[in-house]
């Protein structure tokens, strides 16, 4: 059993470096390589983020979800409308997204504002989702309390029993996209000696500027 202390866990980095000269002006193209890179390399969950928001009284409040799509300059996930996440975004939109894929050593951290997207949008999403999940939207009022699970269960049957002979299941109306619009992305890549490659891209107008900054 740990004693607490977990002062000597610790892992040595070594796999690339991050050469300015050959980053793109955009960051998005960069973003998209290491998708890419970390769906090739067989990573799980490698769409996964920490998305941070913060409520109407300044408390910050973290959890994951699934990036879906990248729409640069976007990137965009849907939830509930009544979600936690989603009531802090109506009282203040600024948000935190942060992605790392350890097997890469590899991190990048989005800071901007988060906004709904258009319902045309969201039910084209919703109608690629797996009958599952378009039923579990149907039925779970996410982040509000619930008496137990078995409550869950028996609207999922019930819904599911409703629509196991459609092909088509409407878009629940609390249900939907948002998209982020960062203003800062770093990237980060592990290095040795713990002199890790901090590469932050601000924007400025229509424009990214890009710097380095200290491990």
């Amino acid at each position: 059993m740990s004693d607490g202390d977990f002062g000597e866990i610790r892992r040595e980095y070594s796999r690339e470096q991050l050469d300015e000269s050959k980053l793109p002006e955009d960051p998005f193209v960069l973003f998209t390589l290491w998708v890419d890179d970390a769906r090739s390399s067989g990573i799980v969950d490698p769409t996964a983020m920490t998305l941070s928001t913060v409520d109407g009284n300044g408390n910050p409040s973290s959890r994951i979800v699934l990036l879906k799509k990248i729409e640069s300059p976007l990137l965009l996930f849907f939830t509930s409308y009544g979600s936690r996440k989603a009531n802090e975004i109506v009282a203040r939109s600024k948000v935190a997204a942060h992605f790392y894929w350890p097997e890469r050593e590899r991190q990048v951290r989005f800071e901007g504002t988060a906004r709904k997207i258009t319902d045309t949008e969201s039910d084209l999403y919703f109608q690629e989702r797996p009958f599952a999940s378009k039923i579990a939207a149907l039925v779970s009022p996410q982040s509000r309390e619930i008496p137990d699970r078995s409550y869950l269960e028996k609207a999922y049957r019930e819904q599911h029993k409703k629509y196991k002979v459609t092909d088509h299941i409407p878009r629940p109306s609390d249900w939907g996209g948002y998209a982020i619009n960062p203003v800062r992305i770093e990237f980060w890549q592990g290095g040795k000696h713990r002199l890790h490659d901090r590469i932050e891209y601000a924007l400025n107008g229509n424009r990214w500027s890009r710097v380095r900054l200290a491990p």
